[in-house]
């Protein structure tokens, strides 16, 4: 594997990204762990970069949608270049006008292990199973290469989808859990921090704060009624009606 082409398409002059210039040589016994990142990035479009380590790079995806952990949801992911392992921890800025352009968060990492004795030969056939240690990402996963299904400029697509275990659910995890792993900033925060497009940047990011302020004014709201209510209820008091009475008993003497 190498990284020819990935360094082919950027002037690191210009872009901060790693180089990538010596690719780490695999070792000779099997690895202990093996690195996995996901990141969140505002280029052209906002996508996910799905990012597996093996034999000293980092096979790449780029998948539009993000993953999901519903197993009936097949999520379309086109293999790009491979990167540089140093890329895993890379969150900040690319100028504009510079290869994917835009911001990019490290959305989630960890570790990760074939599931297949020859991960090699998975590749090849089409079918790579994985399981995945991260932070947001659990359990066992399939790479499913399609045949042409999604495909654009030459490069082979593919299909992430979830598998059935305990860490399957139809919850939104991309939207439910946008920030960076790293950080804990969004894609808004980073541009902002780095110098980069902040309001390109900030469409990457679910509207989750006017949400949480919508549903402020509707509470306030609901507690109002009740100092209303208890403030009409003072004037009735029992006192008031002790001279009715006293006024009838003197009418019988």
């Amino acid at each position: 594997m190498t990284l020819t082409k990935y360094q082919e398409k950027r002037r690191f002059g210009v872009t901060p990204e790693p180089s990538g210039d010596t690719v780490k040589a695999a070792p000779k016994k099997k690895a202990v762990s093996l690195a996995f990142v996901v990141q969140k990035h505002r280029a052209t479009q906002l996508h996910y970069d799905f990012r597996l380590e093996l034999h000293g790079v980092l096979l790449s995806w780029a998948v539009p949608k993000g993953p999901s952990l519903d197993p009936s949801v097949k999520r379309l992911a086109m293999q790009v270049e491979d990167h540089p392992i140093e890329y895993a921890s890379f969150e900040g800025v690319i100028p504009e006008g510079e290869y994917g352009g835009g911001t990019v968060m490290v959305w989630d990492n960890g570790t990760w292990e074939p599931e297949q004795p020859d991960p090699d030969a998975a590749l090849a056939k089409g079918d790579f199973k994985f399981t995945l240690y991260g932070k947001k990402l659990h359990g066992s996963w399939v790479l499913v290469r399609t045949r042409g299904f999604g495909g654009s400029s030459g490069k082979p697509s593919w299909l992430l989808i979830k598998h059935r275990d305990q860490y399957a659910s139809q919850r939104d995890i991309a939207e439910e859990e946008p920030l960076s792993i790293v950080t804990g900033r969004s894609l808004q925060q980073i541009a902002q921090d780095e110098g980069g497009n902040v309001a390109k940047a900030a469409t990457g990011d679910p509207a989750l704060p006017a949400k949480e302020a919508s549903e402020a004014p509707a509470d306030a709201a609901k507690t109002k009624p009740k100092s209303k209510a208890s403030s009409k209820r003072k004037p009735r008091s029992r006192p008031a009606r002790k001279p009715a009475k006293a006024a009838s008993r003197s009418r019988k003497k």
